[in-house]
């Protein structure tokens, strides 16, 4: 999330909040890069156990976590990450296909809701492994898309509790501002120069690059914030001490990530999705 999205209107997020966002963040980061660094079915694991919890946590947004629906997504996300890390992309995606439609007749009500919470789940497994999966240039993609995101979520924070403002989209998030809408984008241009000035890639095409995939971050944060306040529901859960749940986390990354391994995927291929998006 960009901004503090549950902080009370005209509050600050009390010291102990942020201090607990910042443990938070040093414990979970380096983490997450590690196994990022390792690939392989450590990565895959780790993916396919947050691309679970995603799907759970939306179902509990939509109040439709009933144990055989949560159970169904489950096996079925499950079942995807085992093919993919195998290589089996068909088989993950016929899976997906069969799986998500037993998923929306469990669902029945709200069978619209819980395909789209899958669909959004299935697409952040795909994508995280996929990019990854580039034994050339996956890694470094996984990290800017990574950093990108992270620049755009720490720039918006601090530029909207600073500069203030005009509000983003105040019907759907309260406190998003315009200036942190703005920071956080100057932020990621920044992770690119970076990129650039250390070989990674071409300044140009990264800094378009990051331009599109800070927007695309915002937009999915946006999209999460829509569905929680069509729910009436402020965090997505407790997870994570002072940031909620894995969607209220996560939000940006999912549509960074998907946007990325297509950018990649139109210039390289399924399985070079890492180069395309890195090399120009």
């Amino acid at each position: 999330m960009s901004e503090h999205d549950s902080a009370p209107a005209g509050a600050k997020p009390a010291p102990s909040n942020l201090v607990m966002r910042v443990l938070a963040a040093l414990v979970l980061a380096p983490l997450a890069i590690a196994i990022a660094y390792a690939g392989g079915w450590l990565w895959v694991l780790l993916v396919t156990l947050v691309s679970i919890g995603l799907f759970a946590e939306w179902l509990t947004v939509i109040g439709a976590g009933s144990a055989a629906l949560t159970g169904a997504g489950t096996v079925v996300i499950a079942m995807m990450g085992a093919a993919v890390a195998f290589g089996g992309l068909k088989t993950s995606v016929v899976v997906g296909l069969v799986g998500g439609a037993i998923v929306t007749l469990i669902a029945r009500g709200k069978f619209v809701w819980a395909a789209t919470g899958f669909a959004y789940a299935a697409a952040a497994l795909l994508a995280s492994i996929l990019v990854r999966k580039d034994l050339v240039n996956g890694f470094s993609a996984l990290m800017f898309v990574l950093l990108v995101v992270w620049a755009t979520d720490i720039g918006g924070y601090f530029a909207g509790r600073s500069i203030g403002g005009p509000k983003l989209w105040p019907r759907v998030s309260p406190k998003k501002t315009w200036a942190g809408a703005l920071g956080g984008f100057v932020a990621s241009l920044v992770v690119a120069a970076g990129f650039a000035a250390c070989g990674i890639g071409k300044a140009v095409p990264l800094l378009l690059i990051s331009a599109v995939l800070s927007v695309v971050s915002q937009a999915g944060d946006l999209f999460e914030s829509a569905v929680k306040r069509r729910f009436g529901v402020k965090d997505s859960s407790h997870l994570i001490p002072g940031h909620g749940g894995l969607m209220d986390r996560l939000d940006g990354f999912v549509a960074a990530i998907l946007a990325a391994w297509i950018i990649g995927f139109l210039r390289h291929g399924v399985h070079s999705a890492g180069s395309g998006l890195m090399v120009w």
